[in-house]
């Protein structure tokens, strides 16, 4: 990474330009929905990996979307599916991708396990009292069939949980080797990272490791923040916050209204190169009022 450390971001932001970052030139990308996956592949296209193909998930091959994109139309409209190679289908890329030619999936969940599986169904009891979400859609056959799995969802407890409470899109499944090829899934291919705005994470033996925590937070803050412990690496990264040409592409080429990006805490670099949150700035009054 190249560029001027940002001097003001939010936690969507520095996540959206730690997975863009993660995008490697020449691989094909299967983006599902719209939102923070969609935000991040665009933006890795304009500064980092401009030969890197993505596939909506309704099946729109390597568009050349008319930016900037409403959130509602990321898929299944004019203007991200402008200039594609090929208009198809969720059924026809799935096809793409049982022969092998999906690369990586990009996904963002309700719902993540230690050994990466996935929920975006439903939370509580499916058989009893639950609350019903809009499900996969096209995230099974991502999880499923990709060689490589990129998952982007948030720094919480209710997030990271030992058992999610539906399997809705595969990962490692139960952790013993061979299970994902038990299951009738293509032989290696699985979970690769999960990625938050306070943390990366990786697999060491089917089991989620962290990898690196952001600046503006601690290892303890980020283990705090999950409902069971994940393996250490030995080594464990300070990740790289934005740049300001990043942001600059992010909230004026592809959401100028924040719809996508405006989301989290905000924080600030400081003079000394260190970070902090601006609400405790705020809070330490070293901060005007009107921040």
């Amino acid at each position: 990474m190249t560029g001027t450390p940002a001097t003001y971001f939010n936690e969507r932001e520095h996540q959206i330009c730690l997975v863009a970052r993660m995008v490697e030139d020449a691989r094909t990308y299967w983006v599902a929905g719209g939102g923070s996956p969609m935000a991040a592949i665009l933006l890795a296209k304009k500064l980092y990996a401009p030969n890197a193909v993505y596939v909506t998930e309704d099946g729109v091959v390597n568009p050349e979307p008319m930016l900037p994109l409403d959130p509602l139309m990321t898929m299944v409209s004019s203007r991200a599916s402008y200039r594609a190679l090929q208009w198809g289908t969720m059924n026809s890329i799935g096809f793409q991708a049982q022969t092998g030619l999906m690369d990586v999936g990009l996904l963002n969940t309700l719902q993540v396990d230690p050994y990466g599986n996935i929920n975006s169904t439903a939370l509580g009891d499916y058989n009893g009292e639950h609350r019903r979400f809009g499900g996969p859609g096209g995230a099974d056959s991502i999880a499923a069939m990709c060689w490589r799995t990129i998952l982007m969802t948030d720094q919480q407890k209710r997030k990271f949980v030992p058992r999610v409470d539906f399997i809705s899109s595969p990962g490692w499944l139960d952790g013993t080797e061979g299970a994902r090829e038990r299951a009738g899934l293509p032989r290696g291919t699985g979970p690769e990272s999960v990625v938050t705005p306070w943390a990366v994470f990786d697999y060491e033996d089917r089991y989620l490791r962290l990898a690196g925590v952001s600046p503006f937070v601690t290892v303890e803050q980020v283990l705090a923040e999950m409902s069971f412990e994940p393996k250490m690496s030995k080594e464990i990264k300070t990740l790289d916050t934005p740049t300001e040409e990043e942001l600059e592409i992010l909230r004026s080429e592809l959401d100028q209204r924040g719809q996508i990006t405006d989301v989290g805490k905000p924080i600030i670099r400081l003079d000394d190169g260190s970070y902090q949150f601006v609400e405790e700035q705020k809070e330490a009054k070293e901060l005007p009022s009107s921040w």
